[in-house]
C-alpha cells in the first residue's frame, strides 16, 4: 500500500504540470492576441485546437492503457506534451502554434486512462475517493500555479519566455517517474472479463458517466480557458493581478476536492451507500457551480471573485467522486477502456466550450451569455447522474457477456 501512495504521490505532480501546461495559452492569451493581432474567435479557435487531439486520442488511450504497462503508456505522453510546451514558445505563426497544441492533446490523452487503471487496480472501491480527490486537486493547483507564475512571467519577459519555462522544467518529473512508476502488467487483451468497448456503451450507467462528464467539462473548461481574459477585458484588471485572482478559485478547488473525496470514502466507510454517497457528491456539486451565473453579474470584483471561488468549491465536490464512480463500475478490466470513453465524451465540450464561448463574447460584446450556457448544461448534467446510473457498484461482464 506504501508503494500505491508514492504512485499517487507522483500522479499527483503530473497532474499539477498536466493542467499548468494545458492551461498556459489561456494564461498568454491577453498578451499573445496582442502580439499576434488576435481576435476573440482566433483565441477561441486556439484555445480549442489542444482538444481536438486530446478528444481524439482518448479512446485509443484507453485501449493502450489495458494492455500495455502503464509506465510507458504514461511516460511516453508525458514527454510529448512536455515538449509541445516548451515549443510553443518558439513558434513563429498561428499556424505552428495550432500545431504545437494538437501535440500537446495527443501526449495528455493518456493521463486520466492511465490514472483510472492504476487507482482501480491499488484501491478497494470503498477507498478510490480521496486518490482520486486528490489527483483532482493536483488539476486545480495546477492552474492555480501556472496562472500566477505564469502571469508573472509574461508581465516580466513575455509569453515566449513562460512557454520554455514551463516545458523545461516539466521534464524534470520524468526522473522519478522512471523509478518508482508502477511495473504491473495490463489486463490481457483476451481475458474474458475484459468487456469490448460496445458492451460499455449499451449500458445507461455509462452514458449517465459520459454525459455527466460532458456536462462538468463544459463549465470547467469554459472558465479555464476564459477566466484569464475575462478579468483583463470585462473586469480590467492588469496581467499581474491577473495571475494572483486567477488563481485564487483554484486553491479552494483543490481543498474542496480533498476535504470531499476524505469525506465520502468515510461517509462510506461508516456504513454509508456508495450509491448515495457517490451521487450526492456529483450532483450537489454540478448544481452549485452555477452560481457562477452571479459571478458574472455583480458590478464588485471582490464579490465577483468570491462566487467563482464558491463555483470551484464545488467543482472539487463533483471530482471528487466522479471517477471514483466510474473506477466502481468498469473494475480493474475496463477501468482503461471506460475512463477513455468517458474522457472522450466530456472532453468533446472542451472542444465546444472555448469555440462557443469566443464567439458569444465576440457577439455580444460582454461575458454573460458565456457564463450563462455552461450553468444550464450543469443543470443537465446532474440530471444525468440521478437518473441514469442505477446502482453504483461492480459490473459482472462475466454475467453481462453472457446474457
Amino acid at each position: 500500500m506504501k508503494r500505491i501512495w508514492l504512485t499517487v504521490g507522483l500522479l499527483f505532480f503530473a497532474a499539477c504540470i498536466n493542467y499548468i501546461d494545458r492551461g498556459s495559452l489561456s494564461v498568454a492569451a491577453p498578451a499573445l492576441a496582442r502580439s499576434m493581432d488576435l481576435s476573440p474567435s482566433q483565441i477561441g479557435f486556439l484555445l480549442s485546437a489542444f482538444f481536438w487531439s486530446y478528444t481524439a486520442c482518448q479512446i485509443p488511450s484507453g485501449w493502450l492503457t489495458d494492455r500495455l504497462p502503464v509506465l510507458w503508456v504514461f511516460g511516453a505522453g508525458y514527454l510529448l506534451w512536455s515538449a509541445a510546451t516548451l515549443a510553443s514558445g518558439l513558434v513563429g505563426s498561428m499556424t505552428v502554434l495550432v500545431c504545437c497544441r494538437l501535440m500537446l492533446g495527443i501526449g495528455e490523452s493518456v493521463a486520466f486512462p492511465a490514472y483510472s487503471k492504476i487507482i482501480a487496480i491499488g484501491f478497494p472501491s470503498g477507498r478510490r475517493g480521496l486518490p482520486n480527490a486528490l489527483l483532482d486537486a493536483g488539476t486545480k493547483l495546477g492552474p492555480a500555479a501556472g496562472t500566477f507564475i505564469g502571469g508573472m512571467l509574461v508581465a516580466d519577459y513575455g509569453w515566449r519566455v513562460m512557454f520554455i519555462v514551463l516545458g523545461t522544467v516539466s521534464l524534470i518529473w520524468l526522473v522519478p517517474w522512471s523509478i518508482w512508476a508502477p511495473r504491473s502488467e495490463a489486463v490481457p487483451a483476451g481475458a474474458t472479463n475484459s468487456p469490448s468497448m460496445f458492451e460499455i456503451a449499451l449500458l445507461p450507467d455509462a452514458w449517465g458517466t459520459f454525459l455527466g462528464s460532458f456536462s462538468y467539462t463544459y463549465s470547467y473548461y469554459f472558465l479555464l480557458t476564459w477566466l484569464p481574459s475575462y478579468l483583463v477585458n470585462e473586469r480590467h484588471v492588469s496581467l499581474k493581478m491577473m495571475g494572483v485572482l486567477g488563481s485564487i478559485p483554484f486553491l479552494w478547488s483543490a481543498l474542496s476536492a480533498v476535504v470531499c473525496g476524505w469525506a465520502s470514502d468515510a461517509w462510506i466507510q461508516r456504513g454509508g451507500s456508495p450509491t448515495t454517497v457517490r451521487k450526492t457528491f456529483v450532483a450537489a456539486g454540478l448544481l452549485l457551480s452555477t452560481i457562477m451565473v452571479p459571478a458574472a453579474m455583480v458590478s464588485d470584483l471582490t464579490l465577483c471573485v468570491t462566487l467563482l471561488s464558491v463555483a470551484y468549491v464545488a467543482f472539487g465536490m463533483y471530482a471528487s467522486n466522479h471517477w471514483a464512480i466510474t473506477q466502481t463500475l468498469a473494475g480493474p478490466a475496463a477501468a482503461g477502456k471506460w475512463s477513455g470513453m468517458q474522457n472522450t465524451a466530456g472532453q468533446l465540450a472542451g472542444v465546444i466550450a472555448p469555440l462557443v464561448s469566443g464567439f458569444i463574447v465576440q457577439a455580444t460584446g460582454h461575458y454573460f451569455w458565456a457564463f450563462l450556457s455552461p450553468a444550464v448544461i450543469a443543470v443537465l448534467g446532474a440530471g444525468c447522474y440521478v437518473f441514469l446510473i442505477r446502482r453504483v457498484e461492480p459490473i459482472d461482464w462475466h454475467t453481462l457477456s453472457e446474457a
